[in-house]
């Protein structure tokens, strides 16, 4: 068992390693920003489908099915623990839903009863010898991180916006999708429309002929929403890595780990990254 672990970033990926790694009795603190994730991991709408995103034979495909087929018995690990409901539903195999936020937030009172030390802190620097290991899952802004005597990974941050709508549950059925563009609904009736991609860098600006467009895109999909009016619209930033796949593993003869990259598909790798991650640290 190493010495205390830092994980930097408190979202879904740094929140799940957190958790993992505490289940086995290690001594862990997240350091994160702002409010536990609340960048990227909220921010999605927590469609679960790896076939669709992947056609073609790639680690991301590989580990998108992975997964998958550890969502159901990871979710319920976590129900067990919390009592937090994760709005976690299957369509068909491989195909699924999850609500991020309910995610995050059981996540982190899986964490907090698990004695994981959570600390609000801008990390800019991180010196690895001060810990028995260090895990970079700070998202798009990892490569932000200075960790002492090593480069990190580069990796990009790209704008999406989503809409969202309050519509009676169980309108939409299962999730739609054509391109770049799908609708998917929660139990609770909320809607989630998107979406687009930028590469702007840190603009937090919605864009209201975006948002437009995408409702456009999604009454294509769902007529109801022609006539329906947006409730919520926001933005996130999905890290993409310079090298087109995710960092998800040990630098080489150090303690660190790194943890990002996952571009759009954060919420779905979230278990297969959490497993991997902490088996190897532990």
């Amino acid at each position: 068992m190493p010495d205390e672990v830092l994980i930097v970033g408190g979202g879904l990926i740094g929140s799940s390693i957190a958790w993992r790694l505490a289940r086995k009795g290690a001594q862990v603190t997240i350091a994160d920003a702002g409010n536990l994730g609340g960048e990227a991991s909220p921010a999605g709408a927590g469609m679960l489908s790896p076939r669709a995103e992947f056609d073609k034979p790639s680690v991301w495909l590989d580990l998108g099915i992975e997964s998958m087929r550890l969502y159901p018995s990871f979710v319920e690990e976590l129900r067990t623990e919390t009592g937090i409901d994760t709005d976690f539903r299957m369509f068909a195999p491989e195909e699924g839903i999850v609500d991020p936020a309910a995610l995050l937030r059981a996540l982190r009172c899986a964490c907090e009863s698990r004695m994981v030390r959570i600390v609000r802190e801008h990390v800019t620097t991180v010196h690895p010898r001060k810990y028995g290991a260090v895990v970079i899952a700070a998202g798009a802004w990892s490569d932000k991180i200075r960790v002492t005597g090593h480069v990190l990974p580069a990796v990009i941050p790209i704008k999406g916006h989503l809409i969202g709508f309050q519509l009676e549950p169980g309108a939409l059925g299962p999730v739609r999708r054509r391109g770049d563009t799908y609708v998917l609904q929660r139990s609770n009736g909320f809607l989630v429309a998107g979406s687009n991609e930028q590469d702007i860098g840190f603009d937090r600006t919605v864009d209201a002929a975006i948002c437009e467009d995408i409702h456009r895109r999604a009454a294509q999909l769902f007529p109801p929403l022609k006539h329906a009016t947006p409730v919520k619209r926001w933005i996130g930033f999905r890290p993409r890595s310079a090298t087109g796949e995710p960092h998800i593993g040990r630098v080489a003869g150090t303690n660190v780990w790194l943890a990002y990259g996952h571009y759009r598909n954060g919420i779905l790798l979230t278990p297969v990254t959490a497993k991997r991650i902490a088996a190897e640290i532990l």
